[in-house]
């Protein structure tokens, strides 16, 4: 790669220059230290203190020699993003009033943020502020540059005084330990004794929207809510299907390989760029990595994403619907199951008919989703999403898993006569050109209207928002599956005098009783709505109703016994699901009761204005003015139209504020403001069509999507 400068980029060298890596800790520590903390990254425990002190220093040394002033616990707390508090290394002067850099191992392993101004849901109160962040030695520590120079980042997890978790990373390194544990059953049971960890993969694509600076500081609503509030549709959009892999423009491109230059130095495996479906639409994709390097590297894509941006005089989108009228953006998120020592649990081989331990893994998976659909889709819930599901353009709201024509037929030959004795193939293609190579084509095709469809070797989640922390949806997706391990290890374990017979059974049981889950057709059509209504399968439509699948009695035996969630810590994530809500909501009717009532309404006013002189002096040159009084009626009447929406918005965004019930606000802005706000944006949308250009006091969608 060569850079603007003419200067080759050496990939290999620079990625994970910014990381304190495996490779470095090896380097840099003595070998007995060395030893001891891979150890415990492999296999749990504690460090000694004095081990501590010693990764510290050298961690310490590392930051400093690359720059470093500062370093922070780096930790994910309940708002979805991350969150840091710098401290210098600079300690005491010493005798001779030189300063010292020191960095201990007390500081390495543990911090005290204010927890009280972080979301818990009642877990603390206002003046109960003392909170733990506890370093995660699973996830590499390291250097982030920015304005405040270069800091040392130490990824923790966070925690009240009390032990509740606070944070997204406790659950699901939590959760990444019950489901090792418990596929670690099924594993030896079918005789591989060598594994001693099984490790959710994950690779999270990322799409997002790019817009021009100078546009983005124009609309209030992009700044404020993320996603524009008004906006008519521009005279194209996607439907001619040129933007998706399409050439990527020259200001894009130079966007994407800075990206790529700080993710790969951050040893963020970014592999895929290109162009979605959108216009302005864009998808970066990693190599898959253990769920919780995922978990952190998805952040740190995310805040690389935005903050290149502004380099470039541009700013990133994050939201999953910034645009009406055009796709949204989601993040797949690929999850499989493997073992230490290299087995894929959901690696089907070429005969997956006979490959039983594959069968095995897969009724469980299939028994798993259907027994916790609601959690699920839970799990991928937040207030930008609920613009996206369910709109033909993603995964439905209703969950279910795509396995292929071969594995369903798989399974029907099961469910049907407990045996699979065939296997469908995929053939070969033949491209009909002498020049191009036939070549063996897969057993089925894919489908992109499925929320969890399998995919080869892997599962597909693709419900997850674009917004969206994927620590919720894996710490959801290790839990339910392990639950699922469990249970059939406990079966299988009791039946050693008749092995092949009982995990045959389990199979055939656990497929018939949960192949309602399974469903290959169109997801978006309205058929499939009423067919799974007939299955019992739930169709839960928002953010808000999906919040109570937290508390059932299901979900909190579910995750007490793995140990994952309390009830207390799932009833905190419900109420802060609520908050979040009537937050997210009021900020978004506050900003269209701004623009409206300061920018819109004004600037039609003066429009209105103009054009009722304009026919005042085409009548007195004896002209009749048709059109213009036409023009004109139209305007004003779709004018009255949005100020007695808007002051509809303003009662009824006062009524919700003033509630105390955190619950009963959120629907009501869900079922009250929320309709308010749409009937606000329909006349303002109608306007912008028909005013004139230049008095259109905000950007249109053609100037956000296409001057990029």
């Amino acid at each position: 790669m060569v850079t603007k400068m003419g200067e080759v980029l050496n990939v290999e060298k620079i990625f994970g220059e910014k990381v304190f890596t495996v490779a470095k800790m090896k380097e840099r520590l003595p070998k007995k230290v060395f030893q001891e903390v891979k150890k415990v990254m492999d296999q749990g425990g504690e460090l000694s203190m004095a081990t501590a002190d010693i990764v510290a220093k050298a961690m310490k040394d590392w930051a400093v020699e690359n720059g470093a002033t500062h370093y922070t616990h780096w930790f994910q707390p309940l708002t979805g993003i991350t969150a840091e508090k710098h401290d210098s290394f600079v300690s005491h002067p010493d005798v001779d009033g030189r300063m010292l850099m020191e960095f201990s191992g007390k500081e390495l392993i543990k911090g005290e943020p204010d927890a009280s101004s972080f979301p818990s849901g009642g877990l603390r109160a206002t003046f109960e502020a003392r909170g733990y962040t506890a370093w995660d030695i699973t996830s590499p520590a390291f250097l982030k540059e920015s304005g405040c120079g270069t800091i040392l980042c130490i990824p923790t997890a966070f925690c009240s005084y009390t032990g509740e978790a606070l944070d997204k990373k406790t659950p699901l390194l939590r959760s990444m330990e019950a489901l090792s544990e418990q596929a670690l059953r099924i594993v030896k049971l079918f005789g591989d004794q060598e594994a001693t960890k099984v490790t959710a993969s994950v690779g999270p694509e990322q799409e997002y929207f790019l817009v021009d600076k100078d546009l983005y500081m124009q609309r209030k609503d992009l700044m404020f809510a993320g996603r524009t509030l008004f906006g008519a549709p521009a005279p194209k959009g996607q439907e001619m299907e040129d933007h998706y892999f399409g050439v990527i423009k020259e200001r894009v491109g130079n966007y994407m390989k800075d990206l790529n230059v700080e993710l790969w130095k951050l040893g963020v495996t970014a592999k895929t760029q290109h162009n979605e479906v959108a216009p302005a639409q864009h998808e970066l994709a990693p190599i898959y990595e253990t769920a919780n390097i995922a978990v952190d590297h998805n952040q740190l894509v995310m805040e690389a994403m935005k903050r290149v941006a502004y380099k470039h005089d541009l700013r990133c989108l994050l939201h999953e619907k910034p645009y009406a009228g055009v796709n949204g953006s989601g993040k797949h998120n690929n999850w499989s199951i493997i073992t230490d020592n290299g087995v894929n649990l959901l690696e089907p081989g070429d005969t997956p008919n006979k490959n039983i331990r594959f069968l095995l893994v897969l009724a469980c998976i299939m028994k798993a989703v259907d027994t916790h659909a609601d959690l699920l889709r839970q799990s991928a819930s937040d207030v930008g999403n609920d613009h996206r599901l369910g709109a033909n353009e993603a995964p439905p709201a209703i969950i279910s898993i795509f396995l292929g024509d071969q594995l369903e037929d798989v399974v029907r030959q099961l469910v049907e006569t407990g045996d699979a004795e065939k296997v469908k193939q995929g053939g070969k293609l033949e491209t009909g050109v002498s020049t191009l190579p036939d070549f063996e084509k897969d057993a089925t095709d894919r489908n992109r209207t499925s929320p969890f469809a399998f995919t080869g070797n892997k599962f597909e989640f693709r419900t997850v928002g674009s917004a969206d922390s994927i620590a919720s949806p894996n710490t959801t997706l290790n839990a339910i599956v392990a639950e699922s391990f469990c249970e059939a290890a406990d079966i299988l374990e009791k039946s050693a005098d008749n092995f092949d017979m009982a995990v045959h059974d389990l199979i055939k049981k656990y497929m018939t009783q949960h192949q309602r889950i399974v469903f290959n057709g169109d997801g978006y059509s309205d058929e499939w709505v009423a067919e799974a209504k007939r299955r019992g399968l739930p169709n839960i439509k928002s953010m808000i109703e999906a919040a109570a699948t937290l508390t059932t009695d299901k979900s909190v035996a579910l995750f007490g016994k793995f140990g994952i969630f309390t009830k207390a810590e799932l009833e905190s994530r419900e109420e802060i699901i609520y908050e979040t809500y009537a937050k997210t909501i009021n900020i978004e009717a506050l900003t269209m009761i701004d623009m409206a009532g300061k920018d819109i309404i004004p600037a039609v006013a003066s429009y209105e204005g103009g054009l009722a002189s304009t026919i005042l002096s085409i009548k007195e040159a004896g002209a009749k003015a048709t059109a213009q009084i036409e023009l004109l009626q139209e305007v004003d009447t779709l004018l009255a139209e949005a100020k007695k929406a808007l002051n509809t918005l303003k009662e009824v965004e006062a009524q919700a504020s003033s509630m105390q019930d955190v619950k009963a606000q959120a629907f009501y802005y869900k079922d009250t403001v929320k309709v308010a706000m749409d009937a606000l944006r329909a006349p303002i949308d109608k306007l912008e069509m028909i005013v004139d250009g230049t008095v259109w006091p905000i950007p249109t969608y053609g100037d956000l999507m296409f001057e990029v």
